[in-house]
């Protein structure tokens, strides 16, 4: 894994130009079919570059089976590669200018191809498990790609979806698992404000749209400080463009930026409270405004049972001094968000220690945490798709049990 690791990390590619990171996942799994005698089957080009393998549990074990070939999950991974450029100088730095994988998508890959081999060696469980390698995660909404577009649960039918992503700043092993919002709703707007330029010298005569952009900023914090403290939201301008002369006042300010949410009756709130915010204050500058808002992923929010069932299952496979219940959300975003809009499923973060944040440029994935997550995988399939549905006090009867 730490090869393949590094090989994918050396060769980075941005959403929807994974090619030549698809065809080295494609290339493993078919050794994997090949050395393990088992039958992998293999979609590829799902959302342009994304790869589905498919594995069937080995229905001649003498163990009792309930239903074998029946019951069906998805596993998923994600391909892409963020467009930044490297600061790391060890050997499987990026060697592509200006792209590098920032955010363990690297590590990711790794870890599913690591479960997905030893799963094809052992096959000790019953039913199927799709593994799914995602292209696009960063900024370009590739699960909902595969899910609208290319059709991915009509295609690969799953009873529960799972994801998981690597997290600096949790002790490394340990994964935290809760239950509703883990990552928030993000959403991007554009709001132009057109003024009266002028000599800066005179203001009076015109109607200057910096000072109202100004304003804008200040009352768009409001809409957090002032508002139901219990309820998240981060609202970030992060762009003001205005003027182009000391001593001109412009016709124009552009501000751009960007809101976080966990609840989708508050994604809707914040867009109207906006509208009415700039509104009254171009009203009471006599100025017009252009404003758009743009929904971009939905929360990533883990149903209950999902998440019980994987928390039991980390405090029995790995100790409980593994399973953190009570990590908080993130304002940060995840497109997995679109797959559990269509199945229930878990989402959950591996703690990855002490180093630089995602999205840094000295960011490396951890090699030590390789080998957890490919045991989390491979536990994950072997538990939730037990043959023997009595004798599993995390299967399908502790499903009816809550």
């Amino acid at each position: 894994m730490r090869a393949w690791r590094h090989d994918i990390h050396r060769h980075p590619e941005i959403a929807f130009q994974e090619t030549r990171t698809a065809a080295f996942v494609e290339e493993r799994i078919r050794d994997f079919a090949r050395e393990s005698g088992a039958e992998i089957e293999v979609a590829s080009g799902l959302a342009g570059t994304g790869i589905v393998a498919t594995l069937h549990g080995d229905q001649s074990t003498d163990l009792p089976q309930a239903h074998p070939g029946q019951r069906v999950i998805g596993l998923r991974a994600e391909l892409d590669a963020l467009p930044m450029a490297e600061a790391n100088d060890f050997a499987h730095r990026s060697r592509h200018d200006g792209c590098m994988h920032a955010c363990g998508h690297d590590g990711h890959t790794a870890m599913l191809l690591g479960a997905l081999r030893h799963l094809a060696h052992t096959r000790r469980f019953a039913g199927t498990v799709h593994c799914i390698f995602q292209p696009a995660e960063e900024n370009e909404g590739g699960a909902r790609v595969m899910v609208e577009e290319a059709g991915l649960f009509e295609r690969f039918p799953v009873e529960a979806i799972f994801g998981m992503h690597n997290w600096p700043g949790l002790p490394a092993g340990q994964i935290a698992v809760q239950p509703g919002p883990v990552m928030a709703a993000y959403d991007h707007f554009d709001l132009r404000l057109t003024g009266k330029g002028g000599h800066a010298a005179m203001p009076h005569q015109g109607r200057d749209p910096i000072v109202l952009a100004a304003q804008t900023v200040q009352a768009f914090q409001t809409i957090a400080s002032r508002g139901d403290p219990l309820d998240s939201v981060a609202l970030s301008v992060t762009q003001i463009n205005a003027g182009d002369a000391y001593n001109i006042i412009p016709n124009e300010a552009v501000l751009k930026g960007t809101v976080r949410s966990f609840r989708p009756e508050t994604q809707q709130a914040v867009e109207a409270r906006m509208r009415e915010i700039v509104a009254g204050l171009c009203a009471a500058a006599g100025a017009e405004f252009a404003f758009e808002y743009q929904h971009g992923y939905p929360a990533t929010v883990n149903s209950a049972r999902e998440s019980e069932f994987v928390a039991r299952y980390v405090a029995d496979r790995f100790g409980s001094d593994v399973l953190v219940r009570d990590y908080p959300p993130s304002t940060g975003s995840e497109d997995f968000a679109f797959m559990l809009q269509k199945r229930p499923g878990c989402y959950v973060k591996l703690g990855a220690g002490v180093g630089p944040g995602l999205h840094n440029p000295r960011y490396d994935f951890n090699d030590e945490i390789l080998g957890r997550g490919a045991a989390y995988w491979v536990g994950l399939v072997e538990r939730y798709l037990h043959p023997d549905h009595s004798t599993d006090a995390s299967g399908p009867a502790f499903f009816a049990e809550i």
